[in-house]
């Protein structure tokens, strides 16, 4: 009997779950789906197949994930490209747009975007339980000073001009904040020179009108050397100069989007709120007791593999009603006791530091559950 609930135990661990299929939002005609919130993403795609439409909401998921904690390098973290195969299962609702635009050769082009909405929760769970750091809401909207020098020498960037920023003010919205404009008055046109040569204190005097008191004060023109743009940046709070950097592209709206990358990265260095504690990736021992029948194993085996950051699962042995586990684990088993949460049934009784008896150097800790 204990034979052959291990052997049920092992094929259920190996199912796959799959989650429940996300159904598009009805929208009434001529409401044009976009992502709005920190908990939205778009992402184009190559069809509205299921499995385009899975592979996108991997990424979607990586967008909303960068967007909360302001780190570009938070795909590379441990335990994240993992988590994010289980996107689809936090996705609260999802459309599709058509974008038209045109083509090198003048023809007409289109693209379809995937809106994704993930459930707030189960995003917060996984961000804790990754122990991602996390840029707090709500977050400044710095006011962008640039100054674009085409050949006919530097002119303001205003919200008359707007469009001539908009891959600045787009890539600052996908980092997770935005960036405002100046009204573009007389007084503001004639601060292109302060700007040109970098006077972030005449720049920061001029836009006290506006709040927050934070400046990404830039100048784009086109390199001497090389050929090409480039983008001399400074960013700026309450007078205080948090960053410079230069970017440079062959590019012109490539150029311009380091500004917003720089800026956030300056932002989050100074305001993101360091992750919580998860512990070391790797393989842990888990011993669960208080299995009585094979409707207990399968609980088990549900509640594990609903976990995002379980890797792989291996039961090693059976006795009584215990039952040892190897579990794989892209965080610790303070991110695996987060994602289970109070309402799981498995639920942890203790953690033991290592273990020199148990012989196995891979394993680094032993945790013990119980099934409710």
């Amino acid at each position: 009997m204990r034979r052959s609930l291990v052997t049920m135990l092992f094929l259920a661990l190996s199912l796959s779950v799959f989650a429940v299929q996300a159904q598009s939002d009805m929208r009434t005609e001529g409401d044009v789906a976009s992502a709005k919130g920190a908990y939205e993403a778009e992402v184009p795609v190559n069809s509205q197949s299921e499995s385009d439409r899975n592979g996108a909401m991997t990424r979607a998921l990586g967008v909303v994930l960068g967007k909360l904690s302001g780190d570009r390098g938070t795909m590379a973290r441990p335990g994240v490209a993992q988590a994010l195969r289980s996107a689809r299962d936090m996705v609260e609702s999802y459309d599709y747009r058509q974008d038209q635009g045109v083509a090198a050769s003048g023809a007409p082009s289109f693209r379809t975007v995937l809106v994704a909405r993930f459930r707030q929760s189960d995003v917060d769970e996984l961000v804790a339980a990754l122990g991602l750091p996390v840029w707090p809401q709500p977050r400044p909207k710095p006011v962008a000073w640039l100054a674009i020098d085409d050949g006919s020498g530097p002119r303001l960037v205003s919200v008359q001009q707007s469009n001539a920023a908009r891959p600045l003010l787009d890539r600052a919205i996908e980092r997770g904040f935005r960036l405002g404009l100046p009204a573009g008055g007389a007084a503001e046109q004639a601060l292109v020179g302060a700007i040109w040569r970098q006077d972030t204190a005449a720049v920061a005097r001029a836009s006290a009108r506006y709040a927050p008191p934070m400046q990404l004060v830039g100048k784009l023109y086109r390199a001497k050397a090389g050929g090409g743009w480039q983008a001399d940046w400074v960013f700026v709070d309450n007078g205080r100069e948090l960053s410079k950097w230069t970017t440079r592209d062959s590019d012109a709206r490539r150029a311009m989007v380091g500004g917003a990358d720089g800026a956030a990265d300056a932002l989050v260095r100074r305001y993101a709120k360091a992750p919580a504690a998860t512990g070391a990736a790797g393989t842990y021992r888990i011993v669960v007791s208080g299995i009585g029948s094979a409707d207990d194993y399968l609980r088990l085996a549900s509640a594990l593999q609903r976990v995002a950051v379980v890797k792989s699962i291996m039961p090693i042995q059976a006795a009584g009603d215990r039952l040892e586990l190897d579990v794989e684990l892209s965080t610790g088993l303070s991110g695996l006791n987060r994602m289970l949460g109070q309402d799981s049934p498995l639920q942890p009784v203790s953690t033991v530091e290592d273990d020199p008896a148990d012989g196995e150097a891979s394993i680094s800790r032993r945790a013990e559950y119980r099934i409710r």
